[in-house]
């Protein structure tokens, strides 16, 4: 299977779950699609103008999750972990039809999304892959919160810090790069908060859904779920997730090199919508060839069709 041309899933896809923020259940469909078609959400429950597209721009809410929303009002949210699926699955094209507005947290990870897709198999067209490269370094800072994206040769690393004054979740930084690293950590790393921020949840009116079996939950300088940590560094390896997911929202795969320390789903897409609002700051390549071996590979391959 070459890695240089666009995806889809081999057959449909059948999950079923809670929404974590919601606590609706929801059923969801992954269809294969046609190269070029992209990523598109669906609301199967909705007759009418039900089709969203997860761009960055169409975010509209980025409070403990990314929700995007069409002209119409119709929204789906908490896509992140079912996005960094794809992202590092390297699906670029399907249907993703829901019934309901959440995305099914399932075990707070991506570990069964990737299961299914892998289970279902990916299917290779022949149609060459499009890629966004970074030009320009693009940095935000707000607070001691900081993102920043710059340049990269051939391939998309996420460095990834948090700080916490909890002692069992302290700080923690790890750094991945997309296309080259085993991904299996990051996949199954699970979304978590602290105990004591529960209630705040609950009076936003989120976190309907959240139980033991899909989010991490940390009371004190302990871990409440009794399973325990799937890797050290799963805290910080849930974070690289989002962040996968979020990326995912400019459309295609990403040359670059992200470095972000405290940030979430906000920063991200304020980082995306700063990175797209000057046509100076990337470029749009289509990548030639076939079947090599690495993605260094790449490097004399690029194309502008921009």
């Amino acid at each position: 299977m070459s890695i240089l041309t666009q995806k889809t899933v081999s057959k449909k896809i059948s999950l079923e779950g809670i929404g974590i923020h919601t606590g609706v259940k929801a059923h969801l469909d992954i269809l294969p699609a046609n190269p070029n078609s992209g990523i598109i959400f669906k609301r199967v429950d909705i007759d009418r103008n039900n089709i969203i597209i997860p761009t960055y721009n169409n975010v509209v809410d980025a409070t403990l999750c990314t929700t995007i929303s069409n002209d119409y009002g119709v929204k789906v949210s908490t896509i992140e972990h079912l996005m960094g699926a794809l992202y590092g699955l390297g699906i670029d094209n399907a249907t993703i039809e829901i019934n309901s507005q959440e995305v099914p947290i399932m075990d707070g990870s991506a570990k069964k999304f990737v299961e299914s897709i892998l289970q279902a198999g990916i299917h290779s067209s022949e149609v060459p892959i499009k890629i966004i490269k970074v030009e320009k370094k693009i940095e935000l800072i707000e607070g001691d919160k900081s993102i920043s994206i710059n340049k990269s040769n051939v391939s998309l690393d996420i460095e990834f810090e948090i700080k916490y004054k909890n002692e069992f979740i302290n700080s923690q930084k790890n750094k991945v790069s997309v296309f080259e690293d085993d991904l299996s950590n990051i996949y199954n790393s699970r979304t978590f908060c602290l105990f004591e921020d529960i209630e705040k949840l609950k009076k936003m009116g989120l976190g309907k859904g959240g139980t033991l079996e899909n989010a991490l939950v940390v009371k004190g300088n302990s871990l409440v779920n009794e399973d325990g940590l799937r890797n050290e560094k799963e805290f910080v390896n849930h974070k690289i997730l989002d962040c996968m997911g979020d990326l995912y929202l400019s459309g295609f795969k990403m040359i670059g090199s992200l470095i972000c320390s405290q940030g979430g789903h906000y920063l991200t897409n304020k980082l995306l919508r700063k990175l797209f609002s000057d046509r100076n700051n990337y470029s749009l390549i289509e990548i030639k060839g076939k079947n090599l071996p690495h993605s260094l590979a790449i490097k004399n391959q690029l194309r502008s069709i921009a």
